[in-house]
């Protein structure tokens, strides 16, 4: 009886993700890789978080929290800038590093299966190992993306789908791992380690081309705004003398660009937003839920606010990627400062749901605009690197944010006041520059 709906909804999803020539280059598998990497990462995101946060009180919470982030994040910290780089040098071996990555968090989930119920000390470095673990995947997976693109579709709505993909098996594995955890603390690590597994095999069946590294490099994003000018060469041999400058020069993302560097400065400030969110309402509503409402429940409702809106977002990012990467992050950050600043003067239960719905939709947009920039502005040889290092800066954005909300005390306009903080100074640091960026145009503009 249960056979003809279940059939229904896997043809629908196969037909969903197959859609505008997906299938045929292999950006289905993609998309459903992604999905089983993201259901794997909710499991052990509910078995950490009834150890770390919900079977203590507040205050032991708040304690527990930190050492978790001294412990795994601030090494991190130090280990992302190396991680994109490294698997930068790696481009033949994507398939296996993302099968690597997904065995490695299999292992680890069984190893921290023993000490989940306890909370012991042993319990962090494996972890910093699967925070490590799942930064990798996400890196080579930004890598991927452009080998696998369709002609019918951009990059930016792509990367929407993939997004996508990931929201609905979080949105699916999230109730099956709270039901795990009613069977035990464990099982809902025995459940992560099933599903990465299963992504380990479904990574080394991606496409062959996945390994190529045809038409890449290392990302040198030398921005033509910072090129010496020598009018004595001739043009060719000032080509020439520049090209070796640029091999010698060491990568980063401080000469990009005038609108992609923006844009990250503008989306490190919606990163920190949602970091700081998810640590300081977390504890607030412990302590302060929602009027009338248990901690639970209101937590609840956030975090569905939360999740809405960045799917909502993830969906507007394809419909907007034609009017304007540069307008869009400077709208939406500066919507997220406006509401903020409403909810800290205004401070209420609802205003709360509506920071949160507004956080999500103004990172998703934001990242997917990010993404159209680096497409549009950056050489199509170092592009895959470009993503890897935005992706290293948005994480550690992520870190700092969180970390002032875990020390930050628990009232709510005083938090609301912060996080408005940070937004006006990414407001006075990047809106400018991407409106002016805007005017001045693309001077190499290509199909977002």
């Amino acid at each position: 009886m249960l056979r003809a709906p279940v059939s229904f909804a896997a043809r629908g999803v196969r037909r969903a993700t197959n859609a505008h020539g997906a299938g045929e280059s292999g950006l289905s598998k993609l998309i459903e890789l992604h999905a089983v990497n993201s259901a794997g990462d909710m499991m052990i995101t509910i078995a950490l978080a009834s150890t770390i946060f919900f079977s203590v009180p507040t205050e032991a919470a708040r304690g527990r929290v930190a050492l978790y982030l001294a412990v795994t994040m601030a090494p991190f910290t130090l280990l992302a800038p190396v991680i994109g780089p490294l698997l930068d040098r790696l481009p033949h071996g994507r398939r296996a590093a993302m099968a690597g990555s997904m065995l490695t968090r299999a292992v680890l989930a069984v190893m921290m299966s023993g000490a989940v119920a306890t909370g012991g000390l042993e319990l962090y470095p494996a972890a910093l190992g699967v925070l490590v673990a799942s930064k990798a995947y996400g890196v080579v997976r930004s890598a991927v993306v452009p080998r696998l693109l369709p002609p019918q579709i951009s990059l930016v709505k792509a990367n929407s789908r993939v997004t996508l993909g990931g929201l609905v098996a979080t949105g699916l594995a999230a109730p099956l791992g709270a039901g795990l955890h009613q069977v035990g603390p464990a099982w809902p690590l025995y459940g992560a380690c099933a599903i990465f597994t299963l992504g380990t095999f479904w990574s080394l069946a991606l496409p062959h081309k996945v390994d190529s590294a045809k038409g890449e490099a290392r990302a040198r994003l030398v921005s033509p705004d910072h090129r010496p000018h020598r009018p004595h060469l001739h043009a060719r041999a000032r080509i020439e003398a520049r090209e070796r400058r640029e091999r010698q020069r060491r990568p980063g993302l401080r000469t990009v660009g005038r609108s992609v560097l923006h844009a990250l400065q503008a989306n490190s400030a919606l990163r920190m937003l949602s970091g700081f969110l998810t640590f300081f309402l977390a504890f607030l509503l412990r302590v302060h839920p929602l009027g009338g409402l248990g901690p639970a429940f209101s937590l609840g409702m956030v975090a569905v606010a939360a999740g809405a809106g960045n799917a909502l977002g993830t969906a507007m990012g394809a419909l907007l990627r034609s009017r304007g990467p540069e307008k869009t992050i400077a709208a939406v950050l500066s919507v997220a400062l406006a509401t903020t600043i409403v909810t800290a003067v205004l401070y209420s239960a609802f205003f709360l749901v509506v920071v949160a719905a507004v956080a999500g939709i103004s990172q998703a947009l934001g990242k997917q605009s990010l993404d159209s920039l680096i497409q549009r502005d950056v050489p199509e040889e170092v592009r895959t690197s470009a993503f890897a290092r935005s992706e290293t800066l948005l994480q550690m954005s992520w870190v700092v944010g969180g970390a002032i909300g875990i020390v930050l005390p628990l009232n709510g306009v005083l938090g609301m006041s912060v996080a408005a903080g940070f937004l006006a100074l990414g407001v006075a640091t990047a809106v400018r520059g991407l409106l002016a960026a805007a005017r001045r145009g693309s001077p190499h503009p290509r199909v977002a």
